[in-house]
Formats: structure tokens, C-alpha cells, sequence
């Protein structure tokens, strides 16, 4: 590719089979910890249906939604020589994101995670293959780079993105952190946070970053912020999000939909890409926040983190749509 990117995605990308189950149960969540999914132990447990996808994770995710709302979106990350990895690659093209940085790196496995859905609602198993990650040659800097979900052990390689980064001081940074980003700690992730220009979490992950108990989402902006990004999101499910650039903050509710969720994996990928998209597109922060929820709202209702992302002449088409309560609030 010798023309510019409009969106580098960098991170782990997975095949994912969604198992539906019924034969269980969710005991409610505590202050100390959160629900539980149980099955019977050591017995055969009946599932409805399996559904494999191909070319998902954070990054692969953001990629394809990048791509369906009109950006040249590239996703640079690994699989093996084998044929999921294969298959990875395959879909990725037919969904419109370049794979001139993707490796395949022999010896290893692509990444295989298993995805337990019950009633509208996920678990996974997640295994991410340690690979040789190291920073590929690019002729042209990327005007966006969204970093998201790493193998433990893959820091040095964040650190080496970053050193990227000062060599292109125009190119905008989204920060999404992943499992083990997040279990990384803050300290360890500083040089992202520092240099982002917009990070992504939701409240229960900006608790664990911050490391602290705090409810009040004006002070989880507050802490976020402090990590160095020039605007923190965070989102609260159902609840919808918040933002704050420094000057103001807002909150957006949930885009209505009547028809309620399907299956839940990929809304806040969705919201948080398609956030990131649209300033990319040159949208406003406050524009850019009202995009969001309506791109998580769609994939809520098929199955996984991308069949239901929509174009960009669909997307505005809801937006226009949209009853008058769905509107930023100003935060005091």
C-alpha cells in the first residue's frame, strides 16, 4: 500500500466459536466480585448451536468498522500458518481492510478463543499465542493508530509503537486497552495513556487502571485524563457513556432500539471504533460521541463483533431518525 492509511488497527485478532447454551445458570454479582456463570461439574451439558467467526478481537473489529464507515482501514497483527489464520486473511479482505501488515508467523497458532453465549450475554476463553511481535516498515505514516488488545509479555512491542509514534507526531492515537494491558497496570501502560489522544474503557476498567473503589464517574474522567490522554471515554453499558476532553464533559445515553439485543459481544469495540472513526472522518468530539451507540446498538442484534456494523450512509441515516431525547447532556 503506497497511499496514506486513514486507521492502523494494531492488536491481537482471534476465530471465535459462539456455543449457546442453556443449561445454566448466573448467580447474581457482590461488591467483591461479579456474576457467576455455573454449570453442572463433570457432567454432559447440551448446547443449542455453534457458530464459528473468523477475524475478530478489538483490533479486527475496529478495523472492519473503520472500513464499513468509508475509512482505508489496515490491521496489522498475527496469526500462523495454519487455516484459521487463513481464514483470518480471507475475511479481511472480503471486509474491506488491508492486509499488507499482517504476519503470518510459522510455528505458531492463531489465536483460538471460545465464546459461551447465554440468554443475550458472553463469556470467553481467551488464549493469546505469544508472538515475535516486532514494528513493520511503513512508507507513509497512518493519520489514526488504534491500539488494542496484546498477549501478555508484548510491552517492549507497545514501547516500540510508541517510539513510532514520536517519529510521526501528526499521526492520532486511540487507546482501547485489553485484558492484559489492563493487567499490566497503568505504570506499565504510562507511555500509551500518555500519548493517546483518546482512550477507551468502561467503568469497571478505569477502577482496576486507576486502582481504586471511586463510583463517581466525573472523578474515574478525572483520573483517566490525568494518565496523560487528551480525552478519556468511559462506558457503562446499558447505562450509556461518558466523555471528557479536559474543558467539558458529556454523557450519551443508549441509541433506542425496540427490538432489544440479540447477542452482546462487540458493543463497546463498536462504540468505541466507531467513536474514534468518526474523528477520523473529521467529526467533532460531540458529533463523533452520538455515532457511537448507534453502531453498538446494531451489533447487538447478529451474532459477533462485526456482521451487524454499519455503513456510514446507514449510520447517519438512524442518526437523522433519532427521537430528540437522544441528545449529549452537559455535565456540571
Amino acid at each position: 500500500m503506497n497511499e496514506p492509511i486513514d486507521f492502523l488497527s494494531i492488536g491481537d485478532t482471534v476465530t471465535e466459536p459462539f456455543i449457546r447454551i442453556k443449561s445454566a445458570t448466573v448467580q447474581p454479582g457482590t461488591d467483591k466480585q461479579p456474576p457467576q456463570l455455573c454449570m453442572p461439574f463433570g457432567d454432559k451439558i447440551p448446547y443449542e448451536s455453534a457458530t464459528v467467526v473468523a477475524a475478530v478481537g478489538n483490533a479486527a473489529n475496529a478495523a472492519v468498522s473503520a472500513a464499513r464507515l468509508g475509512l482505508g482501514a489496515a490491521l496489522h497483527a498475527y496469526v500462523g500458518n495454519d487455516r484459521y489464520g487463513k481464514e483470518i486473511l480471507e475475511t479481511l479482505n472480503e471486509n474491506g481492510v488491508s492486509t499488507e501488515f499482517m504476519i503470518t508467523e510459522e510455528g505458531k497458532l492463531t489465536n483460538y478463543h471460545f465464546v459461551l453465549w447465554h440468554d443475550t450475554d458472553r463469556t470467553i476463553l481467551v488464549n493469546h499465542e505469544l508472538y515475535d511481535y516486532a514494528v513493520p516498515a511503513f512508507s507513509h505514516a497512518p493519520k489514526w493508530m488504534y491500539l488494542t488488545s496484546l498477549a501478555a509479555g508484548s510491552l517492549p512491542y507497545q514501547e516500540a509503537l510508541v517510539a513510532l509514534l514520536d517519529a510521526w507526531p501528526d499521526t492520532k492515537l486511540a487507546f482501547q486497552p485489553g485484558t492484559f494491558q489492563l493487567q499490566a497496570g497503568a505504570k506499565a501502560c504510562a507511555v500509551l495513556y500518555a500519548r493517546a489522544d483518546i482512550v477507551f474503557c468502561n467503568k469497571q476498567e478505569a477502577q482496576r487502571i486507576l486502582e481504586t473503589t471511586e463510583n463517581d464517574i466525573r472523578v474515574l474522567l478525572s483520573g483517566m485524563r490525568a494518565l496523560g490522554p487528551k480525552v478519556a471515554v468511559i462506558t457503562e453499558g446499558t447505562s450509556g457513556a461518558y466523555a471528557d476532553d479536559g474543558t467539558q464533559a458529556w454523557f450519551v445515553p443508549m441509541y433506542p432500539d425496540t427490538k432489544g439485543p440479540f447477542e452482546r459481544t462487540g458493543a463497546g469495540d463498536a462504540f468505541a471504533s466507531t467513536v474514534a472513526s468518526a474523528l477520523a472522518l473529521g467529526k467533532t468530539l460531540d458529533e463523533a460521541l452520538l455515532w457511537g451507540p448507534i453502531n453498538s446498538m446494531a451489533v447487538v442484534q447478529e451474532i459477533g463483533a462485526q456482521k451487524g456494523l454499519l455503513t456510514r450512509e446507514s449510520l447517519e441515516a438512524l442518526l437523522a431518525q433519532a427521537p430528540d431525547n437522544y441528545t449529549l447532556t452537559l455535565l456540571s
